[in-house]
């Protein structure tokens, strides 16, 4: 949480702790070892084939990728994501996710970008112009951020201003993201990230029972769930019964809206393997109440207004998991922002409409309230003519049914046609019987449902593979691949995947894999897994493989090195699965001293794996064993088990602008040259707008081989702190090897003014001597709200 006052308390002296942590002695009976984490398995897979395969994300050299988090689906997969900077500046569109499986193989990856980035980032236009003209874009503007350079991934790349304009447009509240070209001055982009719809006592469910806390309309059970007025205020009472049923009361209203989304949120986890709204364990808000005919999400929280005829609320179980829909899709990868027009709008309420649906089939209430179907707000009557979309046959209420080149620069409401009647044909078929309605095709073909469950799974798990450039044909190839990875061996979903496409015209893509593909997978492992060389000579090691799933599959074999120089090849370069080969790393001379990180990449038919290899160049004197002063990329992991929870001020390399409050200095400059380690380097436009806020943030060194002798590791270091932190909060180094953990700094805060200032810590670390090391950097604001600031540069190890 941002905060800024000082708050009055005793000062308390922070002190420096250095502590060596050794190994506990083994019990009589030794714990069974935990089985890892797959999120952690699978990030440190995708951060392999990311080193290794870099034509591949389109990375170009001034480019940071940045990975952002771990969603764990259906079936095991995982779906890492990412983002990217470019010479310190944020990528619009450079996101891309690398699909694993449980045990780290790469299934598949989805990228927006489509080349390397190439371009100027010195802006000819003033950032006070391009503000100007991004408060244009609305009729009323509230508030504006101000204006941030960013880069466009758009051919070889475009430099634009992003402005965030919160405000009206047109009577509709909006919160306006508008890219103006930073050579021109003219709008290139813009994007809204407010997107409408059109014993407790319920009005659409009866009589129902809440997961609510005692006195207030807040969910103890699922973080973030609320519901109250148009203040924001959450509604409160004697005690935990709410509501009298009636269509105008608004306590009922939130009866309605708790119960739709407590529904959803147990959809989510029982079905499609998601965990809360937001993917974390988290939700949103919601306020009824509002004054109009209408229902939005507006980023931060849902709001739902009333009929035409003012007679109930606009809370029924699909418009609020429709609203709570857009809320999922904007916390998938690739947000709710890009796309082509008004397609990836388009597809963001088809989104809520199928998150409606899923929820009504979850609930399953009765027909005397809201019983499941694939209309959209039936029970509300929104404006006196029944439901406002049908996703069987969205022609009926004059929306498109099929896809075409018309969709991008259709009204999105209108555009959510095509997938919606896609989603229908996937879960139900063309003609399902049962009393549930035929539906048409496109093409005049007879499609057979899978049913809604596998229909969702396979829905959810397109989504966790989404892009900013997110359209029709993306959504086919990336649930086509899903439908492969989720149910393998299986042809039934994936073909029902590709004929619900076909019947809705959005065609077959290129590389679309073929169904009932057996997901064979292997094993690959280096032994050894280090070794040293000077200049001029070679190292050799034996990759090994395993069949570990399925069929044996040929295995092409590959090597990246970072930082560049050593070169590897591979006796036989091709293998099946099953048989090994000889890796050689050869040292060109004139390679300068140092460590090194070879990636080593199994390119298989079903799936990838890749492994590490540290080689250590010379060093068999004194000198510099491991240095980065972090101006170039030095290979560090930002959080590296997946696990980190800060919101903000996430640990990044970069160039950090200095803030202060009140004369208490926060962030610094780089201790030396112009970047380094930093939690969040941007300013903002308050001392507090990227500082740690809500958790932990962490990064790790690649690995780094030791060699025997006197070693000594130094670094600059700075934490900066206003009096509201704690000593929950601080900044923690650590050096983690094979057989134990050295806490080399551990800075706690403390309830003072502390300006930041930068310092160096020396410690002696030959305990490590002969052993393969990372270097793990740890900050956390882990306490009440606090402003917290802290950095690293200049690490290096030495041999004395």
């Amino acid at each position: 949480m941002k905060a800024h006052t000082a708050l009055g308390a005793p000062a308390v002296a922070a002190g420096l702790v250095v502590a060596l942590l050794t190994p506990v002695g083994a019990s009589a009976q030794a714990p069974a070892p935990r089985r890892p984490d797959p999120r952690a398995v699978a990030a440190a897979a995708a951060d392999r084939m990311v080193a290794a395969r870099p034509a591949a994300f389109r990375r170009a050299a001034p480019d940071k990728i940045i990975r952002r988090g771990v969603t764990s689906g259906a079936g095991g997969l995982q779906y890492v994501r990412y983002d990217r900077t470019y010479r310190g500046l944020p990528v619009y569109g450079g996101d891309f996710v690398v699909v694993t499986n449980s045990t780290g193989a790469v299934l598949g990856t989805s990228v927006a970008q489509r080349q390397k980035l190439a371009v100027s980032t010195t802006a000819k236009v003033s950032a006070a112009r391009a503000a100007a003209t991004s408060k244009a874009r609305l009729t009323k503007v509230d508030e504006a951020s101000a204006p941030r350079l960013t880069v466009l991934a758009e051919g070889a790349g475009r430099l634009v201003y992003e402005t965030v304009v919160t405000g009206t447009l047109k009577k509709a509240p909006a919160k306006l993201h508008v890219y103006v070209d930073a050579a021109t001055g003219k709008v290139v982009q813009q994007w809204n990230e407010v997107t409408d719809a059109a014993d407790d006592q319920s009005n659409y469910n009866g009589t129902v029972d809440l997961s609510t806390a005692a006195t207030s309309m807040s969910d103890p059970a699922r973080s973030g769930i609320r519901c109250g007025g148009q203040s924001g205020t959450t509604f409160t009472g004697p005690d935990s019964a709410w509501g009298n049923g009636s269509g105008t009361d608004l306590e009922t209203a939130c009866v309605d809206a708790l119960f739709a989304v407590q529904k959803e949120w147990d959809m989510l986890g029982s079905w499609l393997s998601r965990s809360g709204i937001d993917g974390s364990g988290g939700g949103f808000p919601a306020r009824v109440g509002l004054n109009d005919v209408n229902a939005y999400w507006n980023g931060s929280y849902t709001n739902f207004g009333h009929n035409q005829a003012g007679t109930k609320q606009a809370t029924s179980i699909d418009v609020v998991a429709h609203e709570f829909g857009h809320a999922i899709f904007q916390t998938t990868p690739g947000g709710s922002s890009g796309g082509n027009g008004n397609e990836k709008g388009g597809m963001n309420e088809s989104t809520g409409d199928i998150f409606g649906a899923l929820t009504e089939h979850y609930a399953n209430e009765p027909a005397a309230y809201d019983p499941p179907d694939y209309l959209v707000g039936e029970e509300v009557d929104l404006v006196g003519s029944g439901p406002i979309r049908n996703m069987y046959d969205p022609s009926a209420l004059g929306d498109p049914n099929c896809y075409s080149s018309s969709i991008p620069s259709t009204e999105v409401h209108a555009a959510a046609g095509p997938q919606n009647h896609w989603f229908y044909l996937l879960a139900e078929g063309s003609n399902p019987g049962n009393g549930k309605p035929s539906s048409p095709t496109c093409n005049n073909s007879t499609v057979t449902g899978i049913g809604i469950q596998k229909a969702g799974q396979i829905f959810m798990g397109g989504l966790n593979r989404k892009v900013t450039a997110w359209s029709h044909a993306r959504a086919r190839l990336e649930t086509v691949n899903e439908a492969v990875q989720r149910f393998p061996g299986s042809a039934t979903e994936c073909n029902a995947v590709k004929a619900a496409w076909s019947a809705v015209n959005v065609p077959a893509q290129a590389g679309e894999p073929a169904c009932g593909t057996q997901q064979n997978d292997f094993s690959l492992s280096l032994s050894p897994t280090s070794g040293s060389a000077q200049p001029g000579g070679s190292v050799t090691a034996t990759v090994s493989t395993q069949t570990t799933g399925g069929s044996a599959q040929q295995v092409a074999l590959s090597a990246t090195s970072s930082p560049g120089g050593p070169t590897v090849t591979f006796s036989p370069a091709t293998i099946t699965s099953g048989q090994s080969s000889t890796m050689t790393v050869s040292v060109p001379a004139g390679t300068a001293n140092g460590t090194y990180t070879i990636t080593v990449l199994g390119d298989g038919a079903s799936a990838d794996r890749t492994a590490t290899y540290t080689l250590t160049v010379g060093g068999t004197g004194g000198g510099t064993v491991y240095s980065a002063d972090f101006e170039t990329d030095p290979g560090w992991t930002v959080n590296p088990g997946g696990t980190d929870t800060a919101a903000t001020g996430k640990f990044e390399v970069g160039v950090p602008q200095p803030t202060s409050y009140s004369g208490t200095n926060l962030q610094l400059a780089a201790a030396g040259g112009t970047r380094d380690l930093v939690t969040g380097a941007s300013a903002g436009t308050s001392a507090g707008d990227n500082d740690i806020d809500g958790g932990t943030t962490s990064a790790q060194s690649p690995s780094i081989t030791l060699p025997s002798g006197t070693l000594t590791l130094s670094f600059s270091w700075y934490l900066g702190h206003l009096n509201n932190a704690s000593s929950d909060d601080y900044l923690r180094v650590r050096v983690v090897g094979p057989n134990g953990t050295t806490t080399v700094l551990n800075q706690a805060a403390s309830a003072v003014n502390r300006s930041a200032a930068w310092q160096t810590a020396t410690v002696n670390v030959s305990s490590f001597a002969g052993q393969s090391v990372r270097i793990v950097v740890d900050a956390a604001d882990a306490g009440g709200g606090s402003l917290v600031e802290a950095g690293i540069d200049n690490v290096k190890i030495t041999k004395s």
